[in-house]
């Protein structure tokens, strides 16, 4: 059987070769590739970490002309000597997309051993190697400790690419064409920012997201900050849809097509959706916490204003970001200075007041199911030891039906105030004295809600102002 299959490989080679850093963008490209070579009788295949390894070799077996592929899935049926992968010679196109992030330090050191062999054993010198990213020629200014070293280089946009071509293996000198603008971000995109304490970003967030309703894509730098904002919002009702790298894969995939379906949704992510992806119609993107680096927040930004459309970044600075703030913006060479973004300070006592509210109740329900969980599984091992075990060893004090039931009451209570206070609404005008008109229907005064002004309209009517209070 193995016999046959490496005659009918040989065959049908594996002609073209797409390498991505995640495997939603993975997923994106094949559906791209399928639409272009539906009527063509070219078959592709997806490798991917998260999914049936077995199932992912049987597609391998049907002989697809192309792969796209994540760079540790990929390897791990490299090593294992699939018939399919078994002759990479025949190659005709390698492409790498989002190239500067695979050949980070420390990142993808499967790639680097990929590398190896596409450019060494399996080496075909007809084949044609593709490099993409938004980001190749972004340079950041090297430090003073660096540039004192012996041998070190200034980075300019000429070494970065130079040692990116270095590290891909590209023999020949290479055709590079340049598309960004000297500002790395699209004119389309209106970019702003709020400066505000660490513990206001709440506040900031949630005012946003119910001011300005539409497809937000919201930016955290950590899982955790992600796990503990979707339960944050999950109770006040914002319905967000979280997405990392320690979720199933179905279910990634899953939020990812309920955030592209619906008209106003809020998509809770880590940088794992930064780069590559396009989802239609993302109207504003949100870094809650600042990227650690300039071409984190022009990839983030990029989810939004994308073919020709507008779209708003906002930025919420608190003072840990403000380091990475400042390098972010001389990088990419601002000229002007990001503009500050609107916020009516007569609503927020009461986004403060739900805000305050909802973190005691996801304070509470945390605690209590961490503490579930670790005496659950505590008590789960005991038994399976068949060992008896003391109080004390259990997480917390153990608590009276009692204290238990008054504990349930409380949190009971803040439910209940906060149900309350969501029915109540946020965004109030003053009445004034209306009549009823010939037709005989009130004319009532529009309230901020109603009215709806998008974020993107705030922002230039705020500028607007602002050009106006100048040449007074």
């Amino acid at each position: 059987v193995t016999r046959h299959i490496l005659l009918a490989c040989k065959k049908r080679p594996l002609l073209g070769l797409v390498l991505t850093p995640t495997r939603e963008l993975a997923v994106q490209v094949k559906h791209h590739i399928d639409a272009v070579a539906k009527f063509t009788g070219i078959k592709t295949a997806i490798l991917v970490g998260g999914m049936a390894a077995q199932k992912q070799e049987r597609v391998l077996n049907r002989k697809p002309e192309i792969v796209i592929a994540t760079p540790g899935r990929l390897w791990e049926l490299v090593k294992e000597r699939h018939p399919h992968l078994s002759n990479l010679r025949q190659l005709r196109c390698l492409v790498i997309d989002e190239a500067d992030r695979m050949v980070e330090k420390g990142h993808f050191l499967e790639l680097s051993q990929l590398l190896e062999i596409l450019n060494d054993s399996q080496y075909n010198p007809q084949r044609q190697t593709f490099v993409f990213s938004a980001t190749l020629t972004l340079v950041h200014q090297t430090p003073t400790r660096v540039l004192q070293k012996k041998n070190a280089k200034k980075m300019d946009k000429k070494t970065k690419l130079e040692l990116l071509m270095e590290k891909v293996g590209i023999k020949s000198k290479p055709k590079v064409i340049d598309l960004t603008r000297k500002e790395a971000t699209v004119e389309t995109l209106t970019e702003t920012r709020i400066h505000c304490n660490t513990n206001e970003k709440d506040y900031y967030l949630y005012y946003f997201l119910l001011q300005y309703p539409g497809r937000t894509m919201v930016f955290a730098n950590s899982i955790d900050c992600v796990k503990r904002l979707s339960s944050l919002l999950t109770i006040l009702n914002c319905d967000p849809l979280p997405l990392h790298a320690n979720m199933h894969q179905k279910q990634r995939l899953k939020n990812l097509e309920r955030f592209a379906e619906r008209e106003s949704c809020v998509l809770l992510t880590t940088d794992v959706a930064a780069r590559g992806l396009d989802i239609p119609n993302v109207q504003h993107v949100i870094h809650y916490q600042v990227p650690r680096t300039s071409e984190l927040y022009v990839h983030r930004s990029g989810r939004t204003a994308r073919a020709a459309n507008e779209g708003l970044s906002l930025l919420l600075i608190g003072p840990d970001d403000l380091i990475n703030f400042r390098k972010i913006y001389k990088t990419l060479e601002k000229s002007e200075e990001l503009p500050f973004f609107p916020v009516e300070t007569k609503c927020m006592n009461s986004i403060k007041e739900r805000m305050n509210l909802a973190r005691q109740i996801e304070k509470a329900e945390y605690f209590n199911s961490r503490v579930k969980q670790h005496n659950s599984w505590l008590q789960q091992a005991a038994e399976a030891l068949e060992i008896d075990l003391d109080d004390d060893m259990f997480m917390g004090r153990k608590a009276t039906e009692q204290e238990e039931n008054q504990k349930q009451k409380m949190l009971k209570g803040m439910k209940k105030q906060l149900k309350h206070m969501l029915s109540q609404p946020l965004f109030k005008v003053l009445m004034k004295t209306k009549y009823p008109t010939q037709s005989g229907k009130l004319l009532l005064p529009q309230t901020s809600a109603g009215i709806s002004e998008s974020a993107l309209g705030t922002v230039s009517k705020q500028q607007a102002k602002k050009k106006k209070s100048i040449k007074l």
